[in-house]
């Protein structure tokens, strides 16, 4: 294996086993990330044009340690890191084998890095840019473009977040138990926006971005590999694999947005959706629901419609409202007005619909405007729904969008 893109999987692989040797060693988080990102740019420069090492692994430990001994040469350094490296307990790294039924009895610092990049301390952004640089091993310059921003202004934000942590005094160790659950919670958080972002881009000329949506899942069958009994994470897999699964469907050659009811469902990834189907339906016969696997059965639900004509909205709808009392939001109550109007007639949604015109998390936000749009069209109210269109489409950044709201509004007269 030498090509440039199986380095690259190689890598993204490697980078958070590499980053948690460096921190048990040195214990200070921000400087032996830095370090692994330099490593892992020389590996990328060379093991394309030399070959992959035979312990690769090995090879990026070292690179990474001699990087490490060159930030912290200087003799206070030293005695800061020895004496870390001195003090440090296992439990301080993981908890004790058996310890806890529902972690694995081996260490893995995946896991351990997944729960410190997702602190509570920093910002939802912060622990994006960060989950994405220290366990997806992608570079700051990688990072920037996935999110449209300069480079300088991520490498800022990525500093920020470790300096955050740093004043933080978190540890590379797990958090006591009475705070897991809620860690657990902001990690599947943080995976399922890096998805959505990859799913639907938030701004740019590009409807989707397949880098993130690949990370994203790739992170959540590691987290599912590491938690196989919690039925959250198998829900968060399965959501994305059954949403994933559309996305060769989801626009034209031109780079145009289709909807949900005009796709090929032949070009769906049909392994994909028996994955994802197979992962719901054994997490709900063994484990307590949750959001994640409410959304990843509804998801089952439309991908098993072999039409649009087909799908199941009672069902749909049911779920919805179990959802909606389990974890209600905005956007919750947004989908469930279109399940309410594919069963009830449209006049239903917009009832709900507009049980959120106040709702200021929703100020501004194009979805309101584009699923009223939806609805007074299929309630025979044409002009209303172009106006709605319109106003969806100016307030949404993404061009892909905004010209499929701007189409709709134009066959409308």
């Amino acid at each position: 294996m030498s090509g440039a893109a199986e380095v690259e999987g190689l890598l993204r692989e490697l980078a958070p086993r590499v980053l948690g040797v460096l921190v048990r060693r040195y214990g200070q988080f921000d400087l032996c990330e830095d370090a692994v990102q330099e490593a892992l740019l020389a590996a990328a420069v060379q093991w394309p044009a030399d070959g992959v090492p035979e312990r690769p692994w090995g090879w990026l430990v070292t690179v990474a340690s001699r990087r490490m001994t060159d930030q912290v040469r200087g003799e206070s350094a030293r005695r800061r890191r020895e004496e870390a490296v001195a003090t440090a307990s296992p439990a301080d790294e993981w908890v004790a084998p058996g310890a806890d039924a529902d972690l694995p009895a081996a260490a893995d610092d995946t896991l351990t890095l997944l729960f410190l990049c997702c602190h509570p301390a920093l910002s939802p952004p912060s622990q994006v840019a960060l989950t994405l640089r220290a366990v997806g091993g992608l570079t700051t310059a990688q990072v920037a473009r996935a999110f449209l921003v300069p480079e300088a202004t991520m490498a800022q934000r990525i500093s920020r977040a470790k300096q955050t942590i740093k004043a933080a005094g978190a540890r590379f160790a797990m958090p006591p138990p009475p705070e897991r659950a809620e860690r657990l919670r902001v990690v599947l958080q943080v995976l399922y926006l890096i998805f959505n972002e990859g799913y639907t881009a938030s701004s740019g000329p590009d409807l989707q971005r397949a880098d993130l949506t690949t990370e994203a899942i790739r992170l959540a069958r590691e987290l599912h590999r590491l938690l196989p009994g919690d039925g959250e994470v198998a829900g968060l897999l399965a959501l994305l694999l059954l949403t994933d699964a559309r996305r060769p469907a989801r626009s034209r050659p031109d780079g145009s947005l289709v909807p949900l009811a005009e796709q090929d469902r032949s070009r769906w990834d049909a392994a994909a959706i028996a994955e994802g189907v197979a992962l719901i339906s054994s997490a709900l016969a063994r484990t307590p629901v949750g959001p994640y696997q409410l959304q990843a059965a509804i998801a089952a639900v439309h991908d098993e419609a072999a039409r649009a004509a087909d799908t199941d909205w009672p069902q749909i709808l049911v779920l919805y409202e179990l959802l909606g009392r389990l974890d209600p939001s905005p956007v919750v109550t947004l989908n469930h007005a279109v399940a309410l109007a594919m069963v009830r007639g449209p006049r239903a949604g917009l009832d709900l619909l507009a049980t959120l015109d106040g709702d200021a998390r929703l100020a501004g936000h194009h979805r309101l405007d584009a699923v009223r749009a939806h609805l007074l069209e299929l309630a025979g109210d044409p002009a209303a729904a172009r106006e709605h269109y319109r106003a969806a489409a100016r307030r949404t950044t993404s061009l892909p969008e905004q010209r499929y709201l701007e189409g709709r509004a134009a066959r409308l007269g």
